[in-house]
């Protein structure tokens, strides 16, 4: 990382990585406030711990990067934490559990249903309407009541065409 310095009184500075940078990428810069405690990469912000931007901005001026992590992340912290006595929960058959004023009944209008295939909740336009067509048609010859296998025809088509390895 390459940084450099905007004010040392202030504690500013400019950060630019060149860590893992793949070709045809610009490189990114992030400013690095120390004194205030504010880092465009957010991550201190976020974490409360200091990123690689604050360690290179820490290095560059001679400061120790300890300072500005939070207490949080301290040994001393975490013991605190812990150091607290949990109660033991009695036994189950000691708990008192109050009466229900009323039977919760669920609505069973609210269920999916699990069988068949799921319903379509699309609300259809005009445009999506089709109109209403005469029913199937032969696909040999075009006549409506009856279909390929059906069709008076169909010997006379499968004869003419290239088709005629089928019955």
């Amino acid at each position: 990382m390459n940084v450099e310095i905007y004010s040392r009184r202030h504690e500013t500075f400019l950060v630019t990585e060149s860590i893992g940078r793949r070709p045809g990428i610009p490189l990114r810069s992030y400013g690095v406030d120390l004194r205030n405690r504010r880092f465009d990469c957010r991550r201190f912000q976020t974490l409360h711990y200091p990123c690689a931007h604050v360690g290179a901005a820490c290095a560059k001026v001679n400061l120790n990067v300890e300072q500005f992590v939070d207490d949080v992340y301290t040994l001393e912290y975490t013991l605190r934490v812990w150091k607290n006595e949990f109660p033991v929960l009695p036994d189950l058959s000691m708990w008192e559990v109050p009466p229900r004023a009323f039977e919760l009944v669920p609505d069973r209008g609210l269920r999916r249903n699990l069988r068949g295939r799921p319903q379509s909740s699309k609300i259809r336009n005009e445009m999506e309407i089709r109109e209403k067509s005469d029913g199937k048609h032969c696909g040999l010859c075009r006549l409506a009541s009856h279909n390929q296998s059906k069709c008076l025809q169909r010997n006379y088509h499968i004869g003419q065409s290239s088709r005629s390895g089928r019955n």
